[in-house]
């Protein structure tokens, strides 16, 4: 977790730089056919992931046995109509998962295949089954922990395979959506549109957020809480707004902040990270980081990046 400390005093201001969108390379061309695996722990979404797939015109079965999947791959490959396939292999095989590796090599001597693999947290994985009430698969009279743990172990051998490894403990339903269709769409998709940055205002009297990839401490900026007229707004407001932007310090803080982003984020994607979080914050999370979040939001979308911005203690 990074964190920037006020500038030196006396540093000369930066001359300001209008960030350049990334050079966008070729896109890649999808395969004519292809079949996507959709599988990992129960909980971390593969239903809506399914879904997003259905919506990409994908042919999409549900827990298909593994000694079809061969079969399946076959009738996709010689099918007219059939061109895009999706199917969830998931714990409910049981031991004969340790099967898969060697399916899976099977399948792909027919047809280009990929093995997507879903993952969250293990506090994640429980609050959603709290949520929906549903019993763990391989619950049995086990704890929800003690059944994720063992759904863990055993698959690890479809793990191993795994071309895309996606971790969704902070996605949302629509998160986890828009992921899938950024990165299936028809004619391949963007590297960059495979990661999802939320910039993130907070105030540090309640607290640094718990899920923050990077900080930054904008509280060197004027804090307009002291201008009775600001007060009672946020840093959503043109006037508040304006206020801050006007200081020389905040134009360089944001030129300096968004350069170092701009050239971190492709880092972060070679990596195989999906979801970034920025948190930046100021005292009570009202004006400057507010402010700060959305100029954030606004540079990094015109690089070419998805990006949300979120205010976690800014009043309603």
């Amino acid at each position: 977790m990074t964190r920037m400390a006020k500038p030196a005093s006396g540093r000369k201001q930066a001359t300001k730089r209008k960030l350049q969108p990334k050079k966008k390379s070729s896109p890649k061309q999808a395969p004519e056919r292809e079949l996507v695996v959709l599988t990992g722990m129960s909980g971390s979404g593969k239903a809506s992931a399914l879904r997003a797939f259905e919506d990409l015109g994908y042919y999409s079965v549900d827990n298909l046995p593994l000694e079809l999947i061969p079969r399946f791959a076959d009738l996709v490959h010689r099918s007219p109509e059939i061109k895009h396939a999706a199917l969830v292999v998931d714990v409910r095989e049981g031991s004969r998962l340790d099967r898969f590796p060697a399916i899976l090599k099977q399948v792909r001597k027919v047809l280009p295949t990929r093995v997507v693999f879903l993952e969250a947290s293990e506090d994640a994985i429980v609050r959603r089954f709290s949520e929906t009430r549903r019993p763990h698969p391989m619950g049995r009279g086990e704890t929800v922990i003690a059944s994720i743990r063992a759904e863990r172990k055993r698959l690890d051998p479809v793990r191993n395979v795994a071309d895309i490894l996606l971790d969704t403990t902070k996605f949302n339903v629509h998160d986890l959506r828009a992921h899938i269709s950024a990165a299936f769409e028809r004619g391949g998709a963007k590297s960059e549109q495979n990661l999802t940055i939320s910039v993130t205002s907070f105030g540090f009297k309640n607290g640094v957020p718990a899920d923050a990839d990077l900080v930054f401490d904008v509280r060197f900026l004027p804090n307009p809480h002291f201008i009775p007229e600001f007060r009672n707004l946020t840093g959503k407001h043109p006037k508040v707004a304006e206020y801050v932007r006007q200081f020389p310090q905040t134009q360089e803080f944001l030129d300096r902040a968004a350069e170092m982003l701009v050239f971190l984020l492709p880092h972060y994607i070679k990596e195989g990270k999906s979801y970034l979080t920025v948190a930046i914050g100021c005292t009570g999370g009202q004006h400057r980081s507010v402010m700060i979040a959305e100029e954030l939001k606004k540079r990094l979308g015109e690089a070419g990046y998805r990006v949300k911005a979120a205010h976690r203690d800014m009043p309603r």
